[in-house]
This record gives structure tokens, sequence and C-alpha cells, in this order.
């Protein structure tokens, strides 16, 4: 029993910590756009200036 005078106030430290750090990453834009990633590798066009497009040199 006096073992909860110990837990519930860091559980409650603990749950305030997490629902900051949520609020902060919504506020800093990490969930803004969700869908962008899996399209960008869908995309194939994305090359390096450098590199070139893989090419078929069947001839």
């Amino acid at each position: 029993m006096e073992s909860l005078y110990l837990l519930i106030p860091v559980a409650l430290i603990f749950c305030v910590i997490v629902i900051r750090l949520l609020l902060w990453a919504i506020d800093n834009g990490q969930y803004d756009d969700l869908d962008k990633e899996s399209w960008r590798i869908l995309a194939d066009e994305d090359f390096d200036d450098h590199e070139e497009p893989p090419t078929d040199s069947h001839d």
C-alpha cells in the first residue's frame, strides 16, 4: 500500500510528460502530411543529379 504513494505520482508525471511530448510533436508539424513518404517510395523519378536512370542495353 505504501508503494502506491510513490507509484501514483510517478505515473501521473509520466502521463504529463507523454502528453506534452505529443502536443509538441503536433505543434511542430510531425503529423501534417502522413501520405507524403508513402507516395515518395512509389515514385520512380527520384534520381540524384549524378546518377543515370537504369536503361535496357540489350542491343
